[in-house]
């Protein structure tokens, strides 16, 4: 048999309060798509990382091709052949994709005095053509859909003669289309004997693309299978440790319920055009629609995060005005962002105190201390409500797993007592089990009265999720779906529609 290009043997590490691997095994052969999977916090990314030479492992060894290697920084990685790319791409949008892909690297003339920029542009033409992909090396990279952008950080891996491929989360931000692609250049890569580490949390893609898939829990490795032997239901199971409870689709009519949130012409440049629907109390709205369709962007306006050129909104009846972020809130509206990281939390900060960002001025003294006891006292309620898994509530966020993250920044809505919510791509980049307690949370939140509008790129989960559905496409409302009679043949044709209309749910 074939010698594996890297194998990991007992491999162990810790970060304070946590022993994030232990003992942990894996290897990957040439031509070889190896799948990783586990639950948020199974160890997965600080595998990678340690790898990749981002993390410095405490114990364990890591063989290239057989012989012990140290791997001390990203740097000795790629002398290595090893390269990672990152679920948040590393780009540099002002820059060419040539410049992207050689930056640090050019190649010179003129006694290196000037950048070569035609053997700049050839060189990675050349490269593009190994793949049989075609982009334009002189494009700015900014000007690239999120698929293609992967596409050259996968050329820029390759250009460092990468043998050693690692993939974390490529997908989560690509439609079906562009997932497509992407499977044809990895499995072109596997033909030419390149070693790839994927990880995902899209339990739908194991079984397309994987050769060999590895289990981890908990920090510890569970089980090495081939895909071809395997089967949902066992990976899911060895993963989770448990059996997974999915709870029903709820497909309620709150119709005849008070509209809570109203939203009449909204209009910003090209990104919206005359945007309306209406939401009822205890309903959770489905916002569907394909990349660039303008569902976050409707979000972003109607939380104030963005300018409108035109539109109203209404809630409770009420006309407000809504020109920024703190205006959302004072009527009572949450906005839970695609980006949690960014937009969502302080991850440089604990958990108490990012549970209540945005309840400052409620737990703030005349004299502007804040008032500790009783922030910590609502803070561990609202964790124990939402069963946060965290050593205590001062641990860092940005130790926690993915989907702790997201209920923390649940916690903060739900300090801040607002009626209405918008979810932002709930369940992107969190685990199956993770996922499951997510809808658990969106469930117990409508039932409780709580408004929900849900944006989702996964149409199963709309359809699940959802009492009603309203579809987007090209910045305009082309329909709108009771979940009870929606398909996902029905969403998709309303959000592949240009023309404006609104189709109930009994047509066709």
């Amino acid at each position: 048999m074939a010698e594996p290009l890297i194998a990991v043997k007992n491999l162990n590490k810790s970060f304070p309060g946590v022993q994030a691997l232990k003992d942990v095994q894996f290897d990957l052969f040439p031509g070889e798509i190896h799948t990783l999977v586990g639950e948020n916090g199974a160890g997965k990314s600080t595998l990678m990382k340690i790898i990749a030479g981002i993390y410095q492992k405490d114990s364990g060894e890591i063989l290239l091709a057989g012989k012990p290697i140290d791997i001390a920084n990203p740097r000795s990685a790629l002398d290595h052949g090893i390269s990672i790319i990152h679920q948040e791409l590393n780009m540099m949008n002002h820059l060419t994709v040539a410049q992207n892909i050689f930056i640090g690297r050019e190649p010179k003339k003129a006694k290196g005095l000037f950048l070569d920029e035609k053997k700049l542009n050839d060189d990675a033409r050349s490269l593009f053509a190994l793949l049989k992909l075609n982009i334009d090396p002189t494009t700015k990279m900014g000007d690239l859909t999120i698929a293609k952008q992967q596409m050259v950080e996968i050329i820029k891996a390759i250009s460092y003669n990468s043998k050693v491929l690692i993939m974390d989360e490529p997908t989560a931000a690509l439609n079906a289309t562009e997932i497509d692609e992407l499977f044809a250049v990895m499995r072109n890569l596997r033909s030419k004997g390149i070693g790839i580490i994927y990880i995902s949390h899209r339990m739908d893609e194991l079984f397309r693309i994987s050769d060999r898939i590895t289990v981890m829990r908990d920090g510890q490795y569970i089980g090495t299978f081939r895909a071809a032997d395997a089967n949902l239901d066992q990976i899911i199971s060895l993963m989770v440790g448990r059996k997974i409870e999915q709870s029903a689709a709820r497909a309620h009519d709150c119709r005849d319920q008070p509209v809570v949130l109203k939203v009449s012409g909204l209009s910003r440049g090209k990104v919206l055009k005359d945007v309306g629907f209406e939401v009822h109390k205890g309903e959770v709205l489905g916002l569907a629609g394909l990349m660039g369709a303008g569902r976050t962007e409707a979000a972003r306006a109607i939380f104030g995060a963005d300018p409108i050129d035109a539109g109203e909104v209404w809630v409770d009846g009420k006309k407000v005005h809504i020109q920024r972020p703190a205006d959302a809130v004072h009527h009572g509206i949450g906005y839970l962002s695609e980006d949690r990281k960014r937009y969502g939390l302080a991850v440089g900060l604990d958990v108490e105190t990012n549970s209540g960002l945005a309840s400052l001025k409620q737990f703030t003294g005349p004299a502007g201390f804040v008032k500790s006891k009783q922030l910590r006292a609502i803070a561990q309620d609202t964790a124990n409500k939402l069963a946060i898994k965290t050593p205590s509530l001062q641990q860092k966020v940005k130790y926690l797993s993915g989907g702790n993250q997201q209920k923390v920044v649940i916690a903060k809505w739900l300090i801040r007592n607002c009626d209405i919510l918008f979810f932002d791509e709930p369940t992107r980049g969190i685990d199956v089990g993770a996922k499951q307690e997510i809808y658990r949370l969106i469930n117990e939140l409508a039932d409780s009265g709580k408004t929900i509008i849900m944006i989702s790129s996964e149409l199963p989960e709309i359809l699940r999720m959802s009492d009603r559905i309203v579809v987007m496409c090209e910045g305009r409302v082309t329909g709108e779906l009771m979940a009870s009679e929606a398909t996902q043949e029905k969403v998709m044709k309303l959000a592949t529609q240009r023309e404006t209309m609104v189709q109930k749910a009994n047509s066709n």
